[in-house]
């Protein structure tokens, strides 16, 4: 992944109700009516939030019927919101070199 890439990945995750959604999805595929529940937006406020996104590769959708289903592009997202949010096993990992920058156990 190219750094401009990178950058649209967390350009995408820079709104609240797109970071729930990511949230949601880590645990599994959801359909749209859910992603709206737990947004708790209007149906097209959510659609232009997916689309944005599956414009930056964060997530992928399939199409079942009438309804539409999606779900994480990026798994590693899954871990690192369990990350920021302190709920990661074990003890923390050394980031790279340095002796006091903590992260996340992988």
């Amino acid at each position: 992944m190219t750094l401009e890439e990178r950058t649209d990945v967390f350009k995408a995750l820079g709104h609240p109700a797109r970071l729930k959604m990511v949230d949601a999805l880590g645990a599994g595929e959801l359909c749209v009516c859910d992603l709206v529940k737990v947004a708790g937006l209007q149906w097209s406020t959510v659609s232009r939030h997916l689309a944005i996104l599956k414009e930056a590769g964060v997530v992928a959708d399939e199409k079942r019927g009438k309804q539409v289903f999606y779900h994480l592009s990026l798994c590693c997202l899954a871990e690192m919101n369990r990350c920021l949010d302190g709920k990661t096993e074990g003890a923390p990992a050394k980031c790279g070199n340095s002796d006091n920058a903590v992260c996340c156990t992988v």
